[in-house]
């Protein structure tokens, strides 16, 4: 008896669909390292900004504590843009931008930006796209 195996696109969405990722677009995503007055790292985030064209400014989208590795963003140079997949939470996310920059800082930059944009009125990142199991 033989068995062919075919490769079927459909088969493998039907199995994990795609809507089980959360997908985002943002305009820059910034790595920012927190010190203290001693020059002691605090903290460390990713920080995720649109662009607005009547303020120009940019924005806080969302943010998150930088807890590892595969939060941080890489050139993705066949979709030229900077692409970042990670668990966050129960959920596995994707956030796609076309610019990315790294800060130094002893404030938090996502606290500054408040008095552009209150958190209130951001508009975060997708929430979860699927119902959860109760594990």
């Amino acid at each position: 008896m033989v068995i062919i195996l075919v490769y079927c696109p459909a088969l493998l969405l039907a199995r994990n669909p795609i809507e089980d990722v959360a997908v985002d677009r943002v305009d820059l995503i910034e790595l920012n390292h927190c010190y203290d007055d001693h020059g002691w790292l605090v903290f460390e985030q990713i920080i995720f900004y649109e662009w607005s064209p009547h303020t120009s400014h940019y924005n806080v989208k969302d943010w998150r504590s930088l807890k590892v590795v595969s939060q941080l963003p890489r050139w993705d140079a066949k979709r030229a843009m900077y692409v970042a997949t990670w668990h966050d939470g129960k959920v596995i996310r994707t956030v796609t931008a076309s610019s990315f920059r790294e800060s130094w800082t002893q404030y938090d930059p996502e606290l500054i930006e408040r008095r552009y944009l209150p958190r209130q009125l951001r508009g975060l990142l997708k929430k979860t796209p699927f119902k959860l199991r109760n594990d």
